[in-house]
């Protein structure tokens, strides 16, 4: 691939409209989504057909992008159904459909001949081969597994012409590129098609792992009060590799979340937001300021690694004493409004929040600004110390406009 000539694409998640909304708010480029069927969340929202032209619509009005997973491991009666899925898909004026099926692929090459199509991270193409043959497919874009180290995908670039896309952050899956079969065998649930119920994140109650033909070798396991987590990864981040990725012809850079939260949607996409933006400007100089890092340990995560970018990992890539989250701040609500005559916000809850907590606000533009609740009233104008019920409707005072979709935290205090 020749050197990138623009700056790379944010892509992130969008599990839902309100998701898909904030990710081109707070900074996205593209955002990627699955409809009702043949998509690989099946337990995130998803978007019927209207909406995901909803959109598609949105995103275009401000010239952005919406890509669609169509990424099972199809059996016989989804091919059936897959054809008027697809032409729905194209009504919608999607930009691009991510697959990973090679059935799936030849039935969009024949129903959809005109939309693009970008081959899915579970497709597993790990080497520049197989990057050269979904581009002699018709591939405009591959989007490359996990797996992968920041040289084997300069290597790829260079021998061939599709454009390649990475996953930068997120949730690293305890298999190949997330082709996992342990859902299945557990629980009859079929990851591939869309049901995985991470089966990978439980409690396993064991000391040691054991292989029959190596007795006497054993890998030793923590455990404490609360069991053993041996298939528990950190969570990708390579926010301070941006520069070898850029060098390397990656032209999307991508996060992984569409069953994460608004908070963490809109929170890691403006950081990375930041970051391409600064690294595209002077990639030399580029450096990851210590406020970044605080930014992205707000949301919900586990501890961070760079996966398999620059060394293949090892125990230290695994949490072995939880499969908790961890994160500094909680999301209590969201800005709905700003009344600049009076000189009042309006919110939305999100958690239960108090007067007089100290706060802060993250901004659609990237400001963050320290916020106290002052001269709280409910929907009705009566005065309120607190917002306890679920996504109550709620304004307070502010001097200063306050853009609409902006995020109100509170730091966690440990007791």
């Amino acid at each position: 691939m020749a050197k990138l000539t623009q700056k790379p694409e944010l892509l992130a998640p969008a599990g839902n409209m309100e998701k898909g909304r904030m990710a081109l708010l707070y900074g996205a480029d593209a955002i990627y989504l699955g409809g009702k069927m043949f998509g690989l969340r099946a337990f995130a929202n998803n978007f019927e057909l209207d909406e995901i032209a909803e959109i598609a619509a949105y995103a275009h009005s401000l010239g952005k992008k919406v890509y669609v997973t169509v990424n099972i491991f199809a059996h016989n009666e989804d091919i059936a159904k897959l054809p008027d899925y697809l032409r729905g898909l194209e009504q919608a004026k999607v930009d691009a459909l991510l697959i990973s099926d090679i059935g799936v692929w030849a039935t969009a090459r024949q129903v959809v001949p005109k939309l693009a199509l970008h081959v899915s991270t579970q497709a597993n193409t790990t080497n520049f081969a197989a990057a050269q043959a979904w581009e002699q497919l018709g591939a405009e874009r591959v989007v490359l597994a996990r797996e992968l180290s920041l040289g084997e995908i300069k290597e790829i670039s260079a021998k061939t012409s599709v454009e390649l896309e990475a996953f930068v952050h997120g949730a690293m899956c305890i298999s190949y590129s997330g082709r996992c079969l342990l859902s299945s065998y557990l629980t009859g649930r079929d990851g591939n098609r869309g049901a995985c119920t991470q089966a990978c994140r439980w409690e396993y109650d064991m000391y040691k792992l054991a292989e029959g033909k190596r007795p006497g070798e054993y890998f030793d396991l923590e455990e404490d009060e609360r069991g053993t987590y041996v298939m528990n990864s950190k969570d990708l981040c390579l926010i301070e590799y941006l520069p070898q990725l850029m060098d390397a012809g990656v032209c999307s850079l991508k996060i992984e979340g569409r069953m994460k939260s608004v908070h963490y949607v809109a929170t890691v996409v403006s950081v990375y937001r930041w970051a391409i933006d600064a690294c595209w400007q002077d990639r030399e100089h580029y450096s990851v300021p210590p406020e970044w890092i605080t930014e992205l340990n707000k949301v919900s995560h586990r501890q961070y690694t760079t996966g398999f970018a620059v060394s293949k990992p090892d125990h230290n890539a695994q949490v072995y004493t939880s499969s908790k989250y961890e994160q500094t701040h909680d999301f209590v609500g969201i800005v709905t409004g700003y009344d600049a005559a009076n000189k009042r916000v309006y919110f939305e809850q999100r958690n239960n929040v108090k007067a007089g907590e100290p706060l802060e606000l993250l901004q659609p533009d990237g400001r963050l600004l320290p916020f106290t609740l002052k001269d709280m009233q409910d929907a009705d104008g009566a005065a309120i110390d607190c917002a306890p019920h679920a996504q109550q409707k709620f304004s307070a005072y502010s001097a200063t406009e306050l853009l609409p979709c902006s995020l109100l935290r509170r730091k966690v205090v440990k007791e």
